[in-house]
């Protein structure tokens, strides 16, 4: 792909996409706790076979469904530099969540988006364990079904468009992660004083931000791009935002790859009024 071409943003490409996550889904619950096969990173996070079997499929069918653009995987990052990459790239994370798969909960999904210009224009985020895809597209806005995993797009049912809410005066509800609450973030949560907190796994929390459940998701320490760039495409094609923690945009193609700090906003309009 040259530095100024450019993937067509249509709802043929977000359905390919959307096909790819189903298949990787069905990849990861296909293979039974005990033989996940776990093993440390050089960061001591943990991978699987399921992380493994997910990432064959989407390289697959990306390399069908986009040839020539670039992917930039979790588990294949030392494959490519951000300098290298043009103006359009995927990123993924073919099991987001692998600590709650270990656990036995189903707090874990598949994530890839499209990147154009450093902003995530489309996303899709699957959940295998709980057969639910969300997912958004700039210009054609977002939306949550029930899909089981490896089944077609024509097969999804209790389609859902998706909408952040306004708001509320009082009763705010934040998300924290369960596996990464740092003690900067902890203290930021504390400030806002909401009337309830929701831990959860993955990028589930962006999801739920978009469906209107929770208002604020604050992440203070630094994480993967491959881990929030769906979701943030999901969540913003549903009237949210992704900020710095000071208010600004972010952008991914970074020097490897990682997000300092960001915060995620159901209603960020809202929020820099008050």
């Amino acid at each position: 792909m040259t530095e100024g071409s450019k993937v067509p943003a249509d709802s043929g490409l977000l359905d390919g996409l959307t096909a790819i996550a189903s298949r990787a889904a069905a990849a990861i619950v296909a293979i039974a706790l005990p033989a996940l096969a776990q093993r440390s990173k050089p960061d001591h996070s943990p991978v699987t076979a399921a992380d493994l079997a997910s990432q064959d499929v989407i390289f697959e069918g990306l390399g069908r469904l986009l040839p020539g653009v670039a992917v930039v995987s979790e588990e294949a990052v030392t494959a490519v530099a951000p300098g290298s990459l043009g103006r359009q790239f995927i990123l993924v994370d073919p099991l987001d969540g692998t600590r709650e798969l270990l656990a036995g909960r189903d707090e874990f999904t598949v994530n890839i988006a499209l990147v154009n210009d450093g902003r995530p224009v489309a996303g899709v985020v699957a959940a295998p364990a709980r057969g639910i895809v969300w997912r958004g597209m700039v210009g054609t806005g977002a939306e949550r079904f029930i899909l089981a995993p490896g089944s077609e797009l024509r097969a999804a049912r209790e389609r859902t468009p998706l909408h952040t809410r306004a708001r509320p005066e009082h009763a705010l509800v934040a998300l924290v992660s369960r596996s990464h609450l740092d003690p900067a973030t902890e203290a930021y949560i504390a400030r806002l004083k909401p009337a309830q907190r929701i831990s959860c796994g993955s990028s589930l929390k962006f999801c739920q931000l978009a469906e209107g459940i929770a208002d604020i998701y604050p992440r203070l320490t630094a994480t993967s791009e491959w881990d929030i760039a769906a979701g943030h495409a999901v969540l913003a094609c549903a009237g949210g935002a992704v900020t710095t923690p000071e208010g600004g945009a972010i952008s991914y193609g970074r020097p490897g790859f990682r997000i300092p700090a960001f915060i995620a906003w159901g209603d960020y309009a809202a929020s820099i009024a008050r």
